[in-house]
């Protein structure tokens, strides 16, 4: 290493709102010789550790004001970071306004992400946006030819080593990653400020879009083991699969997340104090879903449904794990099992799988929560807002002759849950709370009718039925059917219903044909493509 790419460290401010870690390794900079320089909360607690800390105000020659809102925002804070030591100009003018050099910044900022978390008011919130540690953060960040920035305590741990093995200076390596982790965090923090604005703006510009939030773990791989992956913490807040507690089985992979997700979606879709609910999903599609009166029932219904592509699978429950239901699911191998909260007997009976993982929620996720999906192209980002469509049966509209009675109104709206969740093109055959047979990612619907009567045909071949369970079924479309082809194929599969959203140039023709077949059919106005 060339001393040129070398910078010591004589003097380091630090201002943490998180304080864990300080003491300690404030202790081993004041060791080195640094001058500690510091504010507020931060000094009061170095010096109540016995250290020597000099108050930022006598640098800046101003008191702390306004709360402590400004107290870091001064030319001989920022001269100090922003000097650049190679010209004499900025020498100069460090030497004539008094400015101190300052080596290394220790930063953490105000918990507003925390504060947002946690649902409080907006202008609890608005406190809580740190001013200061972000401007003196890029400043140091910007000049990281000289100066260190650290925005986690434990990175203090990595230049501690720097200067122990340099004799007390850090290296131009380690003062980039450095600088470009702090450049990430503001942006994350920046994020998440402007996520919550806009949750209280009626109709807020989108000029920019901005998403962030910590890395919460590193993956093995991607989708495939020669692509890098990371779970990544955003601003919304609410239960799910990234703030979910691991209870036990291997680290989770960039696939069981992903699956994980959108099991939890599914099941998050029925409310656990009307019916249990079961998701079996493979490749981000459901297998099964089913309800039930009971846990272990719905478990049992929607395995049936696909016992063939349940294996290797994972499963949601929108209730807590019991015992039964957990025996149940250990007799085939099963990737992920997802729930609110788990008995402790159920935890004890998949203990003994030690390689299934268990993932405990804390609840359910709000299916009509806003927020936003997001898609990668060349060269851009396409983002969307959350699929948080919702249709009752009151915004059901008969379009045929036959209306629909009460059990197979049921299964019409089970069914359309259901598939919302569902790759397009998406059929979801159903009867009697269960998918009878689920059609998805074809390039034509006709298909993915055929598709999903197929299936049918397999679990009751696999489970040893006098039919496929498509006789006598609802069957759900996430968009409207183009031609009547496909609403043939599915009459003939045994389907007594359907619900779609209409809207197709030739809706009477279908409607036509479903009235010369005797079923019954709603559009719901609403599509639910997934791609």
């Amino acid at each position: 290493m060339t001393a040129s790419t070398l910078t010591p460290i004589a003097r380091a401010l630090i201002s943490v709102s998180d304080k864990e870690g300080l003491a300690e390794r404030a202790r081993k900079l004041a060791e080195s010789g640094v001058e500690l320089v510091s504010t507020g909360g931060t000094l009061q607690a170095l010096r109540d550790a016995g250290l020597e800390a000099r108050d930022v105000s006598d640098v800046t020659g101003y008191p702390e004001m306004m709360d402590g809102r400004v107290k870091t925002l001064h030319p001989r804070i920022h001269g100090g970071l922003l000097a650049r030591r190679e010209r004499e100009d900025d020498l100069a003018s460090m030497k004539e306004h008094g400015i101190p050099q300052i080596d290394l910044l220790v930063v953490n900022l105000y918990p507003f992400e925390e504060t947002a978390a946690s649902g409080a008011e907006i202008d609890a919130c608005i406190e809580k946006i740190d001013v200061g540690g972000p401007a003196m953060i890029r400043a140091a960040a910007k000049n990281h030819a000289h100066v260190a920035v650290c925005v986690d305590m434990r990175d203090l741990d990595k230049v501690l080593e720097a200067m122990a093995e340099n004799d007390g200076a850090t290296t131009l390596e380690l003062r980039r990653h450095l600088a470009a982790k702090a450049f990430g965090r503001t942006a994350a923090y920046d994020a998440a400020i402007n996520a919550r604005l806009l949750a209280d703006v009626e109709r807020p510009a989108r000029s920019y879009f901005a998403q962030g939030g910590p890395r919460l773990q590193d993956l093995r791989y991607g989708e495939n083991p020669h692509q890098e992956a990371a779970l990544y913490a955003s601003p919304e807040s609410g239960p799910g699969v990234a703030s979910a507690r691991q209870a036990q089985g291997k680290a989770l992979s960039f696939n069981n997340i992903a699956d994980a997700d959108a099991a939890f979606e599914l099941v998050s879709e029925f409310n656990p104090d009307d019916q249990a609910a079961c998701a079996i999903i493979k490749h981000a599609n459901p297998c099964g879903v089913a309800v039930a009166s009971d846990l272990s029932r719905a478990y049992e219904r929607a395995f049936d449904a696909d016992p063939v592509s349940a294996f290797g699978g994972i499963a949601a429950v929108n209730r807590p794990l019991d015992a039964k239901t957990a025996d149940a699911i250990t007799k085939i191998f099963t990737e992920v099992v997802i729930a609110p909260e788990a008995d402790p007997a159920a935890l004890d009976i998949l203990s003994a799988k030690k390689n299934v993982r268990v993932l405990l929620t804390g609840g359910l996720a709000d299916p009509a929560r806003k927020g936003w999906s997001l898609k990668t192209v060349a060269g851009g980002l396409l983002v969307q807002e959350r699929d948080f469509g919702h249709v009752t049966e009151g915004d059901l509209k008969v379009v045929t002759k036959r209306q629909p009675d009460e059990d197979e109104l049921a299964d019409l709206m089970f069914a359309w849950r259901v598939v919302k969740h569902v790759k397009s093109n998406a059929i979801v055959f159903a009867r009697k709370g269960a998918t009878a047979g689920v059609g998805m990612g074809q390039t034509s619907r006709v298909e993915a009718v055929r598709l999903a009567a197929r299936k049918a045909v397999d679990a009751a071949k696999e489970n040893g039925w006098d039919g496929p369970r498509t006789e006598g079924s609802a069957l759900a479309s996430d968009a409207f059917f183009p031609f009547a082809d496909g609403l043939m194929e599915a009459v003939e599969a045994g389907a007594r219903c359907v619900i779609q959203p209409g809207g197709s140039m030739r809706d009477e023709e279908v409607i036509a044909a479903a009235d010369e077949a005797g079923i019954a059919m709603v559009f719901t106005g609403t599509r639910h493509f997934r791609h």
